[in-house]
């Protein structure tokens, strides 16, 4: 299994909106944590939604939430997906 790491930027006038439709899609999945970078720049926050042990086939499920939750339209460029394993 691996960890997924997603990140991608919001605009901070769009953060109180965002973040219920974020949880939303994670509970959906039934997984997912929601964090976000202490600081803002320029008005835009750092989001990243942590996958801890994704089974085979979640980035695909993954991506058709995001797709049916709306959440492209709501953030400010593209998400970054990161995939990271346990060291042997």
């Amino acid at each position: 299994m691996n960890d997924l790491y997603v990140y991608y930027k919001v605009r901070a006038a769009d953060a109180a909106d965002l973040a219920p439709r974020v949880r939303a899609m994670q509970a959906g999945l039934g997984a997912g944590q929601l964090k976000r970078r202490p600081e803002e720049q320029d008005g835009v926050q750092t989001w990243m939604e942590v996958y801890p042990a994704a089974p085979d086939g979640f980035l695909d499920r993954l991506g058709a939430a995001v797709a049916a939750a709306g959440l492209s339209a709501r953030i400010e460029g593209p998400r970054h997906t990161e995939v990271f394993t346990d060291l042997t």
